[in-house]
């Protein structure tokens, strides 16, 4: 294969990603060194692509914000973006929580979404506790080409969006919830048992691997190459 990365010795940049995936590579903060990643970011500076990045810290942002201007950062979603690029938006993309708690996760999907090319709107603490506020938007959310559903405890809002849609949904379950919920296993649990057709199930709070799914099958079904 004739596939180029840039070698810069601690990491090999998949700089062609974009071309083979039709999405740039992401880079995950989490356990990087503050060094690490300003090299990270600058040697795809250089190569003109747009960054993003998940799981930062704060002290990881304090250090990219003195060496990048324009960055963006989503405290709540813990990801930063480098923007160089203008991002053409397609389609559409519904994010649901069960509560407040879970927002984090959906503003990590969104973020990623959006990143990548999707129109996205939220519809934020709609959970089971209050179904009525579920009822009350889903005919707006029906509207979209792919829903994100995130929720902790039980994680039962997944299945229940699944039962009432005809498009793809797919659940995030949270480590949000108290002792039983065994720190998103329950919900994960819960996700995976749904009886609702069509609802696929990603990682404990990885909004980031749901935002980018999401992002695929709304491309496809908007005609994006």
């Amino acid at each position: 294969m004739n596939e180029k990365y840039v070698d810069i010795d601690f990491a090999k940049l998949d700089i062609e990603r974009q071309k083979r995936r039709g999405c740039s590579e992401a880079v995950f903060c989490e356990c990087k060194t503050e060094e690490q990643l300003v090299k990270i970011f600058s040697e795809f500076q250089k190569q003109g692509q747009n960054v993003l990045g998940t799981r930062v810290t704060q002290s990881q942002v304090q250090v990219l914000q003195k060496k990048f201007s324009g960055l963006y950062y989503n405290s709540q979603a813990r990801i930063v973006k480098l923007i160089q690029k203008e991002i053409n938006k397609y389609g559409e993309i519904a994010i649901c929580t069960g509560g407040t708690g879970d927002i984090p996760v959906a503003e990590e999907a969104a973020e990623t979404a959006e990143f990548y090319g999707s129109n996205v709107k939220k519809y934020y603490d709609i959970g089971v506790a209050g179904i009525h506020r579920l009822f009350d938007k889903i005919d707006d959310i029906r509207k979209a080409n792919v829903i994100i559903a995130v929720a902790g405890m039980e994680g039962a809002l997944g299945g229940i969006i699944a039962g009432l849609v005809d498009v793809p949904v797919i659940a995030v379950p949270t480590s949000v919830g108290y002792g039983s919920s065994f720190a998103g296993l329950s919900a994960l649990l819960t996700m995976l048992n749904s009886c609702a057709e069509g609802m696929t199930v990603v990682n404990i709070d990885n909004g980031f691997n749901a935002g980018y799914s999401a992002n695929q099958i709304n491309r496809k079904i908007s005609g994006e190459k």
